[in-house]
């Protein structure tokens, strides 16, 4: 099936400020929508508490951080601690989307619903990480304010319709990364947690990835160069995260997150959902934006079958030595 979008003036006339009024209807549906479906839960049900002891400091009886006191696995300490620095940065990225969005209407009631249940993951994580000794909680302390020092400024600022497509595609990649983690961690109360709080992160990539359709509907060829744009040029929250590469590159090799996971489970999902390829009716710009869609994700499919393939080798080689 074709999708015809009508076009409603030219590209130019849709500035940020009408594409956001036009929205809002879409805006206070969606919200009225997660609102049904969401459910509170308390953090702390999640965290165990009776395993905690004192650390080092005010405490006479405290007991120093040793690795060996972790029940997760090494690559599971990894990605606990970039998934948990990302969160961190939430007083960013909630500057950056009631910078964007704005704070009245139907817009403001989900930036700060958003924001709200975004603090719950960094809650439960750090409590979980602390109260179970998973990592070191100096260098956790010491990586979080060198990271929020730093502040954090999107790719997409300078666009409403380039962060509506990031975050339609960063929820499902931060949900994706959780739940891989979890899956990692070889614990299974951090298994739990992490998957409750992939179940909000996947609420919030439908609330975007609707008001994504909408705006495809609305302004084709600018929503369609948006998502091309934040396709090509996709990089994670955190990747100003001290460390950053060497712990993604781990994270990749420990099946957390690599290209043939944002390929497979992020990208394709949301543009399948989309229906990027099938849309009609679009100007020269939307047309070659649905052209380089196509070239890109065959191009990186292309990647991630070399990374594969890398991938089976090694494991081919530590199974021959574990063998031996």
């Amino acid at each position: 099936m074709t999708i015809t979008s009508p076009h409603l003036g030219s590209s130019e006339a849709w500035t940020d400020a009408r594409l956001l009024f036009a929205l809002e209807e879409v805006v206070e549906k969606e919200l009225n929508r997660h609102l049904k479906v969401a459910k509170d839960w308390m953090p702390h049900e999640y965290v165990p508490f009776g395993d905690a002891r004192n650390f080092p400091g005010f405490f006479e009886d405290g007991v120093a951080w040793e690795p060996e006191q972790s029940k997760v696995t090494d690559i599971g300490r990894i990605a606990l601690v970039v998934n948990l620095l990302t969160e961190d940065n939430l007083p960013s990225y909630h500057h950056e989307i009631a910078s964007l969005f704005g704070r009245n209407g139907a817009w403001g009631t989900w930036v700060h619903r958003w924001t709200a249940e975004e603090a719950r993951h960094g809650i439960v994580m750090r409590d979980y990480l602390l109260t179970s000794r998973a990592v070191d909680p100096d260098k956790l302390e010491a990586f979080r304010m060198a990271h929020m020092a730093e502040g954090f400024e999107s790719d997409n600022s300078h666009s409403m319709l380039h962060s509506i497509a990031y975050v339609a595609f960063q929820e499902l990649a931060t949900r994706i990364s959780h739940r891989n983690t979890g899956h990692q961690s070889g614990d299974p109360i951090c298994d739990r947690m992490l998957a409750r709080i992939a179940t909000d992160e996947n609420l919030h990539m439908v609330f975007y990835r609707n008001l994504l359709v909408a705006a495809l509907e609305l302004a084709p060829d600018l929503a369609l160069k948006a998502v091309r744009d934040v396709v090509v040029n996709f990089r994670m929250p955190g990747h100003g995260i001290p460390g950053f590469e060497r712990a993604a590159a781990q994270m990749a090799i420990g099946e957390v997150y690599n290209m043939r996971i944002h390929h497979d489970d992020v990208l394709a999902p949301v543009l399948r959902f989309l229906k990027v390829l099938e849309i009609g009716g679009l100007g020269p710009d939307g047309l070659k934006a649905q052209e380089e869609l196509g070239m890109y994700m065959g191009g990186l499919n292309a990647e991630a079958l070399k990374f594969d393939e890398k991938l089976a080798a090694r494991k081919a080689r530590l199974a021959a030595r574990a063998a031996r």
